[in-house]
């Protein structure tokens, strides 16, 4: 099919899956409630002892250094959405009813990666207005900001296609939730999302260094200003070119998974 017809297809699966959050809100309210209260309680209950690692005002200082932890983890998790959705709709048929129709088949995976673009952005959007009621501040520029939630949001997209391959290689999903879980939760918390690197363990802190999501938590919080006064300089590659090295990563997992993702899922809408 021709390129124009791909992205209209697209553009259809997409505003079938962004209807689906506007009909379904609750969706949009457990994906950003979980974040909510990761805030609040990081900034309020482990605030005062965690702040007391960073330089300057402790309390003030981890609420600015937090944020932009809270944003690469719940958009990494978010794209667990695209996983649980397809698996839900292999089971239910809803695949098999795609193939049937005049479209083209990458059209399904392309429209529902990029509605869960959508859905990320409503969720940086809640995050954010949550981050002001804290006290988080962006110091830089706007163009920095815009700059750090693009390189949150790609960073998210390529994790979405990473789902989208499990979404269509697993039964169900539940497996989809737990299997994500296991690989998501570790990689979020063994990084500088919540805690300064220097306080982790030798390997832990080598493996945090080049750990992707570090790596995004990083760039956000240098493009938004955030990064504490006084903090070490980065010792690691990965860490001081942090935008490079998380793009990377991104186009890394797409040349890999958007063609492992399309195969899986006409393998799977077969069944």
């Amino acid at each position: 099919m021709r390129v124009p017809d791909v992205i209209a297809d697209a553009d259809v699966v997409a505003r079938r899956n962004i209807i689906k959050i506007k009909r379904v809100p609750d969706l949009l309210v457990f994906t950003t409630l979980q974040p909510i209260m990761f805030v609040l309680l990081f900034a309020y209950v482990f605030g005062g002892a965690i702040g007391n690692s960073l330089a300057g005002d402790s309390s003030a200082a981890y609420r600015e250094f937090l944020i932009a932890g809270i944003f690469a983890q719940t958009v990494v998790f978010g794209a667990t959405i695209t996983g649980y959705a397809l698996a839900e709709d292999v089971r239910k048929g809803i695949i098999d009813r795609f193939r049937s129709l005049p479209m083209a088949p990458s059209a399904v995976l392309t429209g529902r990666t990029f509605s869960d673009v959508v859905n990320n952005v409503l969720v940086l959007v809640v995050m954010s207005l949550t981050g002001l009621v804290v006290g988080w501040r962006i110091r830089g520029s706007l163009l920095e900001a815009l700059l750090g939630y693009l390189v949150l949001l790609v960073f998210a997209y390529a994790i979405s296609w990473i789902m989208a391959w499990i979404g269509t290689l697993v039964p169900s999903p539940e497996v989809v939730n737990n299997a994500a879980f296991i690989v998501i939760f570790p990689l979020t918390f063994i990084a500088n999302t919540f805690v300064p690197l220097e306080t982790l363990p030798g390997p832990l802190r080598r493996f945090a260094e080049w750990n992707p999501v570090s790596t995004v938590t990083q760039a956000a919080r240098e493009l938004f200003g955030n990064v504490p006064p006084g903090t070490p300089e980065p010792t690691g590659w990965a860490l001081q070119h942090p935008v490079l090295y998380t793009l990377g990563w991104a186009a890394v997992i797409l040349l890999v998974f958007v063609p492992l993702a399309n195969a899986q899922y006409r393998r799977a809408a077969s069944r």
